[in-house]
């Protein structure tokens, strides 16, 4: 059976924590003396209130996780807090219904960057900060933000929460604990953010910008604190500063780990999902700045800036953009449809399928072929040298079935709901890879994101969290076995 009391007390002690983040908006609220600070101070207090609830529910908990939990646990994690994270924008009236608040909180936290404001600049800066701080806890886990900071809140059940939580087929370690290796690469994490943040003030922003802006750039989200994005500061530093960020984002953080602080630069270029990740990022760059320099009369500069700032936003599904995609020619909306469905390196903050199940299906194609010369041959599959078990190669049709069907039955519907053919598939294709990119200035005909049907908006939310978590562990429990007794 389901262990409830454990999971009250481990997401009333992770409510504590949500409940951290919206006080520091009530700080910011304060300093910039705008209306949105009882909006944050209600929030905060109803959500330290519940949890302390959820703790005396589980107070006589064993502390004992199982499988079953873990997934319980982080499903229902990533549910709860969209629903207390909505808070803020329902209270202060800054999005006037449930449904559109909540799918903006689940954008936030699954680091998709999908908005149903077509007007962000009239937010107070308290409204704008949540916006960018949900994503960047959401883009490493917020449990395993959690087993970080407070690695006896889960105990001995840390391994199959990263295990229901972690993104990626193979999961690296650094260190025999748990706690220790999330440590490490959260402290990665951090330093990439301020270096970013330095970076961005140091080309012109303004302190405020340069920390959403990096926030949301290093956890590859694409919320902003302007319309434009990026196009708002008309600065060609600004964009190379958030291609560096945005691309880094998008590599192994057990990786970065070893390059940044064991200096091990070797270790980077010998890995075989990296290699996969540069080179199509180099060839789709080349490619989309060839057209856009013969078919659009760009310049080599302006080409090789913008194909690049789309490649990398695209393949890292950050979903910020620096020109209009829309006045490309449609070839490269193909491109940049194949890099939002693959996605970049696990362990990573980005989203949608992963180089290294790319590299997997290429090895397993490849033994295939050589099969058919030589039909007795074992030939198995390996990752830099490491041989990989048949259940990984399973899990990896599994995976790719699953991702296919779920884009095409959302497409589906979304065509049914009179939405016309490209954008259904941009959106189904964008949300399951949590890319938001905006539908009005990008791909496809005219489109907010707030014009969608109430229930495709809710089909997009689920889209997002299944996405965020890898489908699987959000659809297993729905499942009949996972909830039997035995």
């Amino acid at each position: 059976m389901v262990n409830f009391r454990l999971l009250y007390k481990i997401i009333g002690s992770l409510l504590f924590l949500l409940g951290t983040l919206q006080a520091i908006c009530v700080g910011i609220s304060f300093a910039y003396k705008e209306d949105d600070s009882m909006a944050f101070l209600i929030s905060t207090i109803f959500t330290i209130c519940c949890g302390f609830i959820l703790k005396h529910l589980g107070h006589k908990s064993d502390n004992t996780l199982s499988r079953r939990d873990a997934y319980l646990l982080v499903t229902a994690t990533w549910t709860i807090f969209s629903l207390f994270g909505m808070l803020p924008y329902l209270i202060g009236g800054y999005i006037g219904n449930v449904t559109d608040a909540y799918f903006e909180t689940m954008s936030g936290f699954s680091t998709t960057g999908a908005t149903i404001l077509d007007d962000v600049e009239r937010l107070p800066h308290g409204i704008l900060f949540w916006r960018s701080q949900t994503q960047w806890i959401g883009a490493l886990g917020i449990v395993f933000f959690t087993i970080a900071i407070l690695p006896s809140m889960v105990g001995g059940g840390s391994v199959k929460v990263f295990a229901a939580e972690a993104t990626g087929p193979i999961r690296s370690k650094m260190h025999p604990r748990l706690s220790t290796t999330a440590k490490w690469i959260w402290s990665v994490y951090l330093g990439l953010t301020i270096a970013c943040i330095l970076s961005f003030y140091a080309a012109g922003m303004d302190w405020f910008d340069s920390i959403n802006y990096a926030m949301s750039t290093t956890a590859t989200g694409g919320f902003s604190t302007h319309n434009d994005t990026t196009q708002y500061f008309n600065s060609p530093t600004i964009e190379y500063v958030a291609i560096l960020y945005q691309f880094l984002g998008g590599i192994n953080f057990t990786i970065l780990y070893f390059v940044l602080f064991k200096f091990r630069f070797r270790t980077l270029f010998k890995n075989s999902e990296f290699k996969l990740y540069i080179t199509i990022v180099l060839i789709a760059t080349i490619w989309i700045m060839y057209l856009l320099m013969t078919r659009n009369g760009y310049g080599m500069e302006r080409a090789f800036r913008s194909s690049l700032f789309h490649v990398v936003s695209f393949i890292t599904t950050t979903g910020i953009f620096n020109d209009d995609a829309s006045m490309w020619p449609h070839i490269t909306w193909v491109i940049l449809g194949c890099l939002m469905f693959l996605g970049a390196c696990s362990g990573s903050t980005t989203g949608g399928f992963k180089c290294v199940r790319g590299v997997m299906i290429f090895k397993v194609l490849r033994n295939e072929f050589r099969k058919i010369l030589h039909p007795n041959a074992v030939l198995p599959v390996k990752i830099d040298g490491q041989p990989v078990p048949q259940q990984k190669l399973n899990s990896l049709l599994a995976f790719f079935a699953i991702f296919t069907l779920m884009v095409l039955l959302s497409a589906t519907i979304m065509i049914v709901a009179d939405i016309d053919n490209t954008n259904a598939i941009a959106i189904a294709l964008g949300c399951i890879s949590n890319v938001g990119q905006s539908l009005e200035t990008q791909i496809g005909p005219a489109m907010s994101w707030s014009e969608l049907p109430v229930y495709i908006k809710w089909t997009c939310s689920f889209l997002m969290l299944v996405g965020r978590l890898e489908i699987m562990s959000v659809l297993v429990l729905f499942t009949r076995s996972f909830w039997k007794d035995n």
